[in-house]
């Protein structure tokens, strides 16, 4: 079976850029801080980076009460905390506790792993 263009349509080729269907838009994608440094400085430590967050928590308190930067102790990932102000609830955390806690158990599975392997 052979398909044929309808009459009075121009074949797609023939299009001008008019009628040609947009192309998506293609997003950014933000550098990472997870990829690999090329700058030759050596990595932070805990302690710096701990001051770090201490130092952007003083900052967001002047802003606004209701976020907190922090590092999980286990994981060692950062985490951010939407907090009620009024009852100091949690409102939302990313990433979520039950994402830390994932994460930590594929770290201690990949450690029997690797104790099984060796």
């Amino acid at each position: 079976m052979q398909v044929q263009p309808l009459p009075n349509t121009p074949a797609p080729a023939e299009r001008t850029a008019l009628e040609r269907p947009a192309a998506a838009p293609q997003a950014r994608v933000p550098a990472v801080a997870s990829q690999p440094d090329t700058t030759g400085a050596p990595p932070p430590t805990g302690k710096a980076v701990g001051e770090a967050v201490d130092s952007i928590n003083r900052a967001m308190k002047t802003l606004s009460n209701r976020i907190e930067f922090s590092i999980d102790e286990d994981s060692k990932r950062q985490v951010v905390k939407v907090i009620d102000p009024d009852t100091r609830e949690v409102i939302r955390q990313m990433p979520s506790e039950e994402a830390l806690q994932i994460a930590k158990a594929l770290d201690r599975l990949q450690g029997l792993l690797i104790k099984q392997q060796a």
